[in-house]
């Protein structure tokens, strides 16, 4: 796989090096036949709420956002969108919305994943569509915690996700996963499989299982059960560091890095991509990457809040930054498409002496070709799971084209410099096409480059004008909930018309625990978030009321709001609870009032709509409920972060004229 094919010559580097540098050959040929078939280069928006923000900029950011993510020949040109089946459950920064919240109810307007796919769509017909669960609403479990219990009522449900892409949003979902790093059930994904059929979807390709790459479980009962591996069409792995067990090759289904990058948008998360992408495939056979997170567009102060592909985190002054890991994509992405072939390892594909890779893609008609060459280091290039050191030094390669390749006597040469002293770094710049002189090509490769070598004219380095500036999130704010900008850390909570005098509210819709995958879901409270993590001296206002049909014993504003998203740790701050019913007010330092500041009595509170406030200014805390009931000391340290509103219980509560400022 990296094998020295020859030995060319010595030469003396007298301007840029001391010293001597060998010049290795590379052998690029088709005549051995193919590889293993391309699948694609891919994103994933959710697990959970990471493309939040994004939907709430201005239109004409936004667009330029989708542009750069999925648009042909433009920025990433994403050939594969992977999203949450939201679940109503965390799911990493926040809950996203489930289809059917009840058995009885079923909606495809919910959420934003809908909205997601078809802006990808649009842009690029061709894109791959795929949906993975984290969470399940409560009923599909039956109260059980599991979504296997009942495998027909949880393939019906999956089901019907797919169907309504198609039927309300003219979406056609190519591929379905099982639960996201959460173990897999044989008889689900059989019953998976024989429900899309009587569906009428035998289109859809079962991928499995979404799990760690040191769990090779679902290689060997592939191998081992002849059911399962009719209804399983793809092996996917999170985070396999560009290696795989013989195991799962031997199975002979396409293996994918069904998650992978999960790193920050800057040169450290290019370079990382770029090694990833080609590595993948000349390390590991593995052939297709999706990267966690397609866009970081959650909240600073949010787990992973730092990962993407690109940034949009301010819908409020429309500012984003397209970063190095949109153009290491688009070496690969806008030069190749699925279904294109890799050339065998060591006639096109393999790793270079010196460190690096190269990887040769071919049409499916031999008449266009691509080698993208990859030179990360080490300590530039380390993705988010630990890999063991390498080297890579500057080289001189020679790459002899042969077979069908000789035919070409030039190819367009895109080229990117990562740079980490400081100094600026070159971004997808074309350069001059490169001669093929007797059939070879002759390069000098420094370290933390990346190269594409092509027959492809279409690339293009595409640019919209500058966005607007930064800003921070603006106070004083008010939110009558005709949008917002509240992210649900538990529960979820989507606007509802209750007619006047609120007209338009938010409204807490779970019912039930659901089956959860993050921690924060079994603690049997919701929570709505919103605003800045360093926020420290702040006002917060809200209408509340409990539900008049299945409603919560208790509604809470809060303020200070830190340990949020899929933590270990209970969501720490500062709380300000009512129970209408027996008019009793909380205040505590954490959710689930184990931390209790103070309890009183108020006979004001009233059994529907409570103006709540909440102020804090230093040490001091001040609280109301239509009139001020609390002047208290705040714990030491509770000192910063977001303000927010929820529920004591899976039940339903109304929230409108959401007011913050500063004290």
């Amino acid at each position: 796989m990296n094998m020295l094919t020859g030995y060319y010559s010595l030469c003396l580097c007298l301007v840029l090096c001391p010293y001597v540098i060998t010049q290795y050959v590379y052998r690029i040929d088709d005549t051995p036949g193919f590889g293993r078939r391309f699948d694609g280069v891919g994103g994933l928006s959710g697990g959970g709420a990471t493309s939040k923000l994004l939907v709430n900029y201005p239109q004409q950011q936004r667009d330029e956002i989708l542009d750069y993510l999925f648009k042909p020949n433009f920025g990433a040109s994403l050939h594969i969108l992977k999203v949450e089946i939201g679940g109503d459950g965390q799911s990493t920064d926040g809950t996203e919305a489930s289809h059917m919240h009840y058995s009885w109810d079923m909606n495809f307007e919910r959420g934003y994943e809908w909205w997601m796919m078809k802006e990808a769509k649009k842009r690029n017909p061709d894109i791959k569509l795929f949906g993975l669960p984290w969470a399940f609403p409560g009923w599909v479990g039956g109260g059980t915690l599991s979504p296997y219990t009942y495998p027909e009522v949880t393939s019906t449900y999956v089901c019907e996700w797919i169907l309504g892409a198609k039927r309300i949003h003219n979406l056609t979902i190519d591929y379905v996963g099982i639960w996201n790093e959460r173990g897999y059930n044989i008889t689900y994904i059989l019953t998976l499989r024989n429900t899309l059929d009587s569906y009428g979807l035998q289109h859809v390709e079962i991928e499995a299982a979404d799990e760690s790459i040191d769990d090779l479980q679902i290689a060997y009962d592939v191998l081992t059960n002849p059911d399962l591996a009719r209804a399983v069409s793809i092996i996917g792995f999170h985070q396999p560091r560009t290696h795989i067990e013989m195991m799962a090759l031997e199975t002979g289904k396409p293996i994918w890095a069904s998650e992978d990058y999960s790193q920050p948008p800057d040169n450290y998360g290019g370079s990382c991509w770029a090694r990833t992408i080609n590595q993948d495939y000349s390390n590991g056979f593995i052939t297709a990457q999706i990267a966690w997170c397609v866009i970081n567009s959650m909240y600073d102060g949010l787990p992973y809040n730092d990962n993407g592909l690109m940034r949009a985190i301010e819908p409020w002054s429309g500012s984003y930054y397209v970063a190095p890991p949109i153009w290491a994509s688009a070496h690969t992405t806008q030069f190749t498409k699925p279904g294109w072939m890799y050339l065998k390892h060591g006639s096109g594909v393999g790793n270079f002496s010196r460190g690096g890779s190269y990887v040769t893609f071919m049409s499916p008609d031999q008449q266009d070709f691509t080698i993208v060459i990859e030179t990360g280091t080490f300590n530039h290039s380390h993705c988010r799971k630990v890999i063991e050191p390498f080297t890579v030094e500057p080289q001189d390669v020679i790459l002899q084209l042969k077979g069908t390749l000789t035919k070409v006597d030039r190819l367009q040469v895109w080229y990117t410099k990562l740079t980490f002293d400081g100094s600026s770094s070159t971004i997808f710049q074309q350069k001059s096409p490169i001669k093929v002189t007797n059939g070879e090509i002759r390069l000098s490769l420094d370290i933390d480059e990346i190269w594409t070598l092509t027959t492809i004219t279409t690339g293009q380095k595409g640019q919209h004008n500058p966005p607007p500036s930064p800003a921070p999130f603006p106070l004083p704010y008010t939110d009558d909930f005709e949008a917002y900008n509240l992210v649900a850390q538990a529960g979820y909570y989507e606007i509802t018309d209750i007619g006047t005098p609120h007209n338009k509210v938010t409204r807490q819709m779970s019912l039930e625990m659901p089956v959860f995958w993050g921690k924060t879901d079994g603690l049997g409270v919701t929570l709505a978030l919103i605003g800045n993590a360093n926020w420290t001296d702040i006002n917060i206002s809200v209408d509340a009321r409990p539900a008049p049909i299945n409603g919560t014993n208790g509604v809470f504003v809060a303020c200070r709001l830190y340990n949020l998203g899929l933590r270990d740790s209970i969501n720490a701050g500062l709380y300000f609870f009512i129970f209408p019913a027996n008019k009793t007010f909380v205040v505590s330092s954490d959710v689930i009032r184990k931390h209790v500041i103070l309890r009183g009595h108020y006979a004001g509170i009233t059994a529907e709509w409570n103006q709540l406030s909440l102020s804090v200014k230093g040490s001091e805390a001040v609280g109301s409920i239509n009139v001020q009931v609390f002047n208290t000391k705040i714990p030491g340290g509770t000192v910063q972060g977001f303000v927010g509103l929820g529920t004591t219980s899976y039940k339903l509560a109304d929230f409108d004229n959401l007011n913050i400022s500063r004290p």
